[in-house]
């Protein structure tokens, strides 16, 4: 029986036409359907399948495809899938990958399963490559880092060399640059590949190699990994111990999804959500997440309420205040919103040569301060071609502009960067916290100024 190839896309039919592949158990229309398509997509595909239907999927590809595909498994959907395997069938796919993509895999196993497996792997270095980074946190360059690599004696010859890349880059998906150690595998510098080819086969390794070569050491967080190599442009980075021995290497592939985390975290941080979550997520752990800044806007908005409240024998006396309240509470929300989210920015792209935090704040409020005299001065317009200005409400509304620009500007400018100080996310600053206390202090300031010069 001919199986007839299918062209792979990413789309319900498809994913429809693989699922009853499974369910009728054709290995080889499933086999020639996927044959060269990238594991990234093939990962994507099976997200939205069952973890069984997945199972039999990567059991008719290769190992080295599958354990791709499971690298490639958002977190929760490769728990889900590892559920299913045996611990000599995880081992098996656990070979296939570098070691740092490996301990993410064997962390996300119950205790007892991760020894099953490891004991189970049958390449007892790569065992002992997993063992030892998994005594590393995962968010430090020690958890980040894979062990293979390729590395060269300062002392041995061009010919010697190359015949270690052969034997040591079977392992080494991404080869970039050779590391040079000395006797005691202290680091000392690298050269690249190229040049090694270009040398002749007498020409000793310590005559060609770049000693100027960035590192990381094993403790270092994730953050400042990420930083350095962004600032550097680098490719990948050698991580070393306290003695400065080599002790494995971070590729940019693994910077991009720190880096992607930071701004996913920082994103969800701004809009109020508090804990990790993505769309998929159940129900309960959606409105969990979600619930805590809610509750505070909740309280906030009561604040707000009493505000007004203490306010009602104003707004009475002169009705036409209580329309113009969403224009200053949505300018100072406004405000404080680009305020925050600029700091948070900057505090992002650290400079050794950044401004003080009175610099920075000073700069900010002369900012605020001309913005809020056009807006002031376009709010006084409307104001007066609308209400008239006998009784000054145009007054009232265009200083109580001004002030809540300047005030929000202040809170927007200074929330985040004391926040930083104090060792907390300043992107928490950039959301509902902005949003809400510039709502409290814009009411209050705006008829606190009605009450001193209308009434």
């Amino acid at each position: 029986m001919s199986v007839e190839h299918l062209e792979f896309e990413l789309s319900k039919e498809y994913l429809e036409l693989i699922v009853q592949a499974v369910e009728r158990e054709d290995a080889a229309f499933i086999a020639s359907s996927l044959e060269g398509v990238d594991p990234a997509d093939i990962s994507q595909l099976l997200d939205e399948a069952d973890s069984e239907q997945a199972k039999y999927v990567l059991e008719v590809l290769n190992n080295e495809i599958s354990a791709d595909v499971i690298e490639e498994f958002e977190e929760d959907t490769r728990k889900e899938f590892l559920k299913e395997l045996s611990s000599i069938e995880i081992a098996e796919y656990i070979e296939e990958m570098e070691s740092d993509d490996a301990v993410d895999a064997i962390n996300d196993l119950p205790v007892r399963t991760r020894e099953e497996v490891i004991a189970s792997i049958q390449d007892k270095e790569s065992a002992a490559h997993i063992q030892e980074l998994m005594r590393y946190d995962e968010d430090c360059a020690g958890g980040l880092m894979a062990k293979e690599m390729v590395v060269a004696n300062v002392n041995w010859n061009i010919q010697q060399t190359i015949e270690e890349i052969r034997r040591q880059g079977e392992n080494v998906e991404k080869l970039y640059s050779i590391y040079v150690v000395d006797d005691s595998v202290k680091l000392l510098g690298k050269v690249s590949v190229k040049r090694i080819i270009l040398a002749n086969a007498t020409t000793q390794i310590k005559d060609i190699y770049d000693e100027d070569i960035k590192s990381v050491e094993t403790y270092i967080h994730e953050d400042e990994v990420a930083d350095m190599m962004q600032k550097y442009d680098l490719v990948a980075i050698p991580v070393i111990n306290l003695q400065g021995k080599l002790v494995g290497r971070i590729t940019i592939d693994d910077v991009v999804d720190v880096i992607t985390e930071q701004a996913e975290e920082d994103m969800q941080l701004m809009s109020g959500i508090s804990n990790d979550v993505e769309e998929d997520d159940s129900i309960w752990a959606l409105s969990k997440a979600r619930f805590p800044w809610l509750l505070i806007g909740l309280i906030g908005g009561t604040f707000g309420a009493w505000a007004i409240g203490f306010f009602e024998g104003d707004l009475e006396k002169n009705a036409a205040l209580a329309f113009f309240i969403p224009l200053v509470m949505a300018t100072g929300g406004n405000v404080g919103i680009q305020s925050s989210t600029l700091v948070v920015q900057s505090l992002a792209n650290k400079s050794a040569f950044e401004e003080s935090f009175g610099r920075r704040v000073g700069k900010m409020l002369l900012v605020a301060l001309l913005t809020g005299i056009v807006l002031a001065a376009i709010s006084f317009a409307i104001v007066f071609w609308w209400k008239g200005g006998e009784d000054g409400l145009p007054s009232v509304v265009a200083i109580s502009l001004i002030c809540v620009v300047m005030l929000s500007s202040f809170m927007g400018t200074a929330t985040p960067l004391v926040l930083d100080k104090l060792g907390i996310n300043p992107a928490l600053a950039s959301g509902p916290f902005i949003t809400t206390t510039n709502d409290i202090l814009g009411i209050i300031v705006y008829l606190a100024i009605a009450n001193l010069l209308l009434l």
